[in-house]
């Protein structure tokens, strides 16, 4: 049907310009024979348009039917590929969006990380301190009674000489015999 409009369409448009060729050529021409001239151009026209229509228009029909179907088979194609790239495009939107929750997932994972590190390492360092003041704090109080123990020995070896100096100085020759005597009285009487 659409064929047939196509081939009416066709023929008017011949038929209208071959009869603005008559018009143009009654203008211009003299009255007389040449109308029969004209006439015969026109009836030549028409016939190698109805030669034309007659062997062309199977083919002209089958090329357009095959030109129909190749631009329906590529809209087709087309939209088969549109569906296949917005079904893609879906598929990677939705793969970035699980990419995206997968890194929210490692930075939140991380951060837990970074701050049990950090707990751990200030624990780690509190017990640290608290080992070295204890060390220090015996450190000091060793220190401290080595200090005393000298400090004693030396008030003990300068109070005996101290006392031996006095001794020496209020001891005559006849009380050191005195003492000595005693003493030895004394070791005798243990025995």
């Amino acid at each position: 049907m659409k064929h047939n409009a196509f081939l009416l369409l066709f023929l008017g448009c011949v038929l209208q310009v071959a009869l603005a060729s008559i018009a143009f050529g009654a203008e211009q021409a003299p009255a007389g024979g040449e109308w029969k001239e004209w006439l015969w151009k026109i009836l030549n026209f028409g016939i190698l348009v109805f030669i034309l229509v007659k062997f062309l228009r199977k083919p002209l029909r089958e090329f357009l039917r095959k030109r129909t179907e190749l631009i329906e088979k590529t809209l087709k194609e087309a939209q088969e590929a549109k569906e296949l790239a917005e079904k893609a495009l879906a598929e990677v939107e939705g793969r970035l969006k699980l990419k995206d929750k997968e890194i929210e997932d490692i930075l939140a994972q991380a951060q837990r990380s970074a701050k049990t590190e950090h707990d751990l390492l200030l624990q780690n360092g509190e017990q640290m301190k608290e080992k070295i003041l204890e060390q220090a704090r015996t450190n000091i109080e060793y220190e401290l009674r080595l200090a005393k123990e000298s400090i004693k020995a030396e008030a003990v070896q300068i109070a005996m000489e101290l006392a031996e100096k006095k001794l020496k100085e209020k001891l005559t020759k006849e009380n050191q015999f005195k003492l000595i005597e005693e003493s030895v009285t004394r070791l005798e009487g243990k025995n």
